[in-house]
């Protein structure tokens, strides 16, 4: 089974966290389903960009973005080559290693 590592993040899993993952389910349930509370503000109907990850290791292993996701992630706080959003990209068979970007950008969180 493969595995998702998250590199330590102060707000969402200050130690970071490693733990098998579902092939096939999202990136983001599979986050939630193992407690890391990733923020999911469009409730993963790819209409916002909080779910935002970098993928550090194992980017290739993911199928390819879409032109929606892409749109979207060109609004996501801290943009890399490698940033998906973990609502649309599905885990493959191979390990991952993520970060969650410090900042993401939610309105409702800001706002509220």
């Amino acid at each position: 089974m493969p595995t998702i590592t998250v590199l330590p993040h102060p707000g969402v899993c200050p130690a970071g966290l490693t733990f098998d993952a579902e092939v096939g389910r999202s990136l983001c349930v599979n986050l939630l389903d193992h407690h890391v509370d990733i923020e999911h503000a469009c409730e993963m109907s790819a209409a916002c960009t909080t779910c935002h990850v970098i993928v550090r290791e194992g980017f290739d292993t993911l199928e390819p973005s879409d032109d929606n996701e892409d749109d979207l992630l060109d609004q996501a706080w801290g943009l890399t080559p490698r940033s998906r959003l973990s609502c649309q990209a599905k885990m493959a068979a191979a390990d991952l290693v993520l970060e969650i970007p410090r900042y993401s950008i939610n309105h409702a969180k800001e706002n509220g």
